[in-house]
């Protein structure tokens, strides 16, 4: 288990994360979500050891990784911001370096590097020099070099930036996978991700927890929580929808011409804006129940607003 208690770092005064607590257990894929500068980066460094934190403790698997750092950083996977590597070395090469690093040697190391090829796909570019590889490639590189000796704790900033979106789904495949008996810290401003990969989020703004839950219970909390969406060939009598019962107001998109019918807490709207639809023969191009928009949620608590 990864242990974090009151973690606080300043810089020069400025304070970039301000006494975040949490525990994190095996099987946990966990996306810490904020905006740019909102202290994920920072997280991520002090759980790895690369800063220190100005107070609060960590304890990854029960090594502090302020006073055992060695035997912590021995239990993790990181891929940095920017997958940093050395760009004058082909991708095999820059593999069997980190292999070597990690102690592999010889049936071991090759075995160790055939196998992160593999599960990456990196087997065309493998005689590669890295700063010949696209954005996409590079980080898939920098993946590898953290999962190369299989450690129990994966820490990933970013990890599908610059993918395109068939590798963005090997990635998350992957990650699922890993995070089955691993625990998986994801750092990404990228909403989507956390839907796609994580069963749990963080959201910090300005180094501060705002919110601890299953992108599922974020998604609830949302005001779009049972919403409808419709988009029909023809203007719909927009009177009749929102005095329908249980109907809290009405959002227009002019730009696609649909709106969305909000409803009010716990009220299901869904059977009553169907059955009118079916009543006036209104051709639909969408009728859409929504579960809940992370985004708005997300924009709620990080600009400060009441929920």
């Amino acid at each position: 288990m990864i242990e974090i208690s009151k973690l606080t770092k300043s810089f020069s005064g400025q304070v970039a994360v301000d006494d975040l607590s949490c525990h994190i257990g095996p099987g946990e894929v966990l996306g810490i979500l904020g905006p740019n500068g909102a202290g994920k980066s920072t997280t991520m460094k002090m759980l790895t050891g690369f800063l220190a934190p100005t107070s609060g403790t960590a304890s990854i698997l029960g090594f502090d990784i302020r006073t055992q750092t060695r035997h912590a950083q021995r239990q993790m996977g990181y891929l940095p911001e920017g997958a940093p590597s050395y760009s004058d070395m082909a991708v095999q090469g820059f593999l069997e370096f980190i292999a070597s690093v990690r102690g592999y040697r010889g049936a071991q190391k090759r075995e160790r590097v055939d196998r992160v090829i593999d599960l990456l796909e990196l087997g065309d570019v493998r005689r590669q020099t890295i700063e010949t590889l696209s954005k996409g490639f590079t980080r898939r590189v920098g993946l590898g070099q953290a999962i190369l000796h299989d450690p129990r704790v994966l820490i990933l900033d970013e990890p599908t930036d610059g993918l395109d979106p068939n590798q963005k789904q090997l990635v998350r495949q992957l990650i699922q996978d890993l995070g089955q008996d691993k625990i998986v810290i994801i750092s990404t401003h990228i909403l989507e991700e956390v839907s796609a990969v994580c069963n749990r989020a963080l959201i910090i703004s300005n180094g501060r927890l705002l919110a601890d839950s299953t992108p599922y219970e974020l998604e609830r909390s949302s005001r779009y929580r049972q919403a409808v969406t419709l988009q029909a060939d023809e203007p719909l009598d927009l009177l009749a929808l929102v005095v329908l019962p249980g109907v809290a107001g009405v959002e227009q998109n002019p730009a696609e011409g649909s709106l969305t019918l909000l409803a009010r807490p716990g009220e299901v709207i869904f059977p009553q804006v169907n059955a009118l639809v079916t009543a006036r023969g209104w051709k639909m191009k969408r009728l859409e129940l929504e579960q809940g928009r992370l985004d708005e949620v997300f924009q709620t608590l990080t600009r400060g607003e009441s929920a």
